[in-house]
């Protein structure tokens, strides 16, 4: 990988094309750490140092915007509307048919999309903004200090709207700035900033285990957790890279006096064809039942229940949980973003088939009963990925939202991938000599 770039940095065009993503990395750094028109910032800082060490049910929402949310900063919203905006339209061109066809039409067809997914970012900025506001002046986002209700000094309307506008033109940055790095940089910019975020809270994570440690200092623990973390990115490392390989054989076709097709090839099916997504569900999914408590403040029974079991990450009900959704959440996934019949019938169009399997409904059939297959060791995988920073890592001091946990490791180890892939197809091209010289 070390490799890959420095020899990215000594083509002209790739280096410039590196610094550039470079230099978008440092302005989303820069605007998560600008204070929001509004905001008592030493309020925050008092809160945050109270809060160290446990950021409640908005910690994987912080993690994600790079530690801004939590700090009130004009990116505190971060990528998570973005990133919300595009699985919701992922899943409605399930549901509706004419987004179903604007996928079918290519290009321009994912041009419509992606307008789309810029309209419902915006929505869900404004909305996400109110209700950040709203958290922020009832002293909810921060629970347990005493200065929670003074970070919002003035609570006029006219105070309220600027701060909802600058946090909805703080995402619409974010998501400009990500375009430029996918047309001018180098690999997709919405993953490499989401990357950037859950990166940034690395050093401060780590040097909390070592300060809580007890062992020679803490450096004991330290050593453990590093050890424990890069065990876990060989081990997803090499989970993200397997795939079941479907032989596909290609007819013989005469057009004219021109022989085509007798091709072979095959079809990758991942172990893991779902991704981060079914623990990005099950996660928020299970912040609805203690966001309803919090907001409510009920004393019922069903309140204290939900406190007792469902809010804290290491108790056992809350694990079978999670553990659970995320299974749900990778077979739901897979169903709805692979479809064997439409696989089958592109393959019976072209003249294509399984060795051994009859095209049609036959291969369709194969298809989704080998998928099914490798799609229950890929979801207890993700389950098992997801529960580490709550067992092995929770007697080192480490939060729920730790960086080498399952949402944070699946996400940079994924991107840093298909990142590196980029730039060695990039230098392939590059320097590839051909056959005349």
């Amino acid at each position: 990988m070390l490799t890959a770039f420095a020899r990215a940095f000594k083509t002209p065009d790739l280096r410039k094309k590196l610094l550039f993503t470079l230099g978008i990395i440092v302005l989303f750094r820069l605007g998560a750490h600008i204070p929001m028109p509004g905001i008592s910032y030493p309020a925050v800082n008092y809160c945050m140092k109270q809060a160290e060490g446990s950021q409640g049910l908005f910690g994987l929402v912080n993690m994600f915007s790079g530690g801004a949310l939590l700090q009130l900063t004009i990116f505190a919203l971060g990528i998570m509307p973005y990133i919300t905006a595009s699985i919701i339209l992922q899943l409605l061109t399930v549901v509706i048919p004419r987004l179903e066809a604007l996928k079918k039409e290519g290009q321009s067809g994912q041009a419509k999309i992606t307008q789309y997914t810029r309209y419902l970012t915006v929505a869900l900025a404004v909305l996400q903004g109110t209700g950040l506001v709203a958290t922020a002046r009832s002293g909810s986002l921060f629970p347990r200090c005493d200065q929670a209700s003074q970070i919002i000094p003035d609570t006029s309307i006219f105070s309220t709207i600027t701060m909802v506008i600058t946090l909805t033109a703080g995402t619409a940055l974010i998501m400009w700035l990500g375009e430029l790095v996918t047309d001018r940089g180098i690999g997709n910019g919405m993953s490499i900033l989401m990357f950037v975020s859950i990166a940034a809270g690395f050093p401060g994570a780590l040097w909390a285990i070592k300060k809580q440690g007890k062992i020679v200092d803490g450096w004991v623990e330290f050593g453990v957790v590093i050890l424990v973390g890069l065990a876990m990115v060989g081990l997803v490392v090499f989970v993200e890279q397997a795939q079941r390989r479907i032989p596909v054989q290609y007819a013989k076709r005469m057009i004219g006096r021109r022989s085509y097709g007798g091709t072979s090839t095959y079809i990758p099916l991942k172990v893991n064809q779902a991704g981060v997504i079914p623990v990005i569900f099950a996660s928020s999914l299970l912040y609805i039942p203690a966001l309803i408590v919090q907001f409510s403040n009920s004393k019922a029974g069903w309140a204290t229940w939900i406190n007792t079991h469902l809010v804290k990450g290491d108790h056992p009900y809350y694990m079978i949980t999670y553990f659970l959704l995320i299974v749900f959440f990778a077979f739901f996934y897979v169903a709805i973003s692979f479809n064997p019949e439409e696989v089958a019938d592109n393959m019976k169009k072209y003249g294509g088939f399984i060795p051994g399997i009859r095209a049609g409904r036959p291969t369709a059939e194969y298809l989704s009963y080998v998928l099914n297959r490798i799609t229950w060791p890929g979801s207890l995988y993700l389950g098992l990925i997801a529960l580490v920073p709550t067992t092995a890592l929770a007697g080192f001091g480490a939060n729920q939202n730790f960086p080498f946990g399952g949402t944070s490791i699946l996400i940079i180890v994924g991107v840093g991938l298909e990142t590196v892939k980029q730039i060695e197809s990039q230098l392939q091209q590059r320097n590839y000599e051909g056959f005349l010289r």
